[in-house]
């Protein structure tokens, strides 16, 4: 099985597994629910968030994908899928992202060990 194929059908796994977690999202997500960073820019990193509890986004080069639940100011997002592209000079900071803390239109990614890795700007 080719590289290509291997990562179409890693992908496909995964986003059958977000979806079947998207049903245990839980708390009041609407804080959270929107776009962060600019969409669709290659090599920057963005996220969306939707109000059923799932996301999408990329990391700057993979997409990625998975549910989030939200308490208070932060955001946990769970499992994360991704696609398996390389991408020679991108950060990938985002595919460490474990939790967001929200300030207004600001959200601060911290990573599992609850480091600070990045922020995002609210764009819509």
């Amino acid at each position: 099985m080719n590289h290509t194929l291997r990562s179409l059908l890693t992908a496909a796994a995964f986003a059958a597994a977000a979806l079947t977690l998207v049903g245990c999202a839980s708390g009041d997500t609407s804080k959270a629910q929107g776009t962060w960073g600019t969409a669709n820019v290659t090599g920057e990193p963005w996220l969306v968030l939707e109000a059923d509890g799932s996301f999408n986004g990329s990391d700057g080069c993979n997409g990625i994908f998975g549910a989030y639940t939200m308490s208070g100011d932060t955001v946990t997002l769970g499992d994360m899928g991704s696609t398996l592209m390389f991408c020679e000079g991108v950060d990938t900071w985002l595919s460490d992202a474990a939790t967001a803390r929200i300030d207004d239109n600001t959200m601060t990614v911290m990573n599992a060990d609850s480091q600070e890795i990045g922020t995002l700007e609210r764009t819509k």
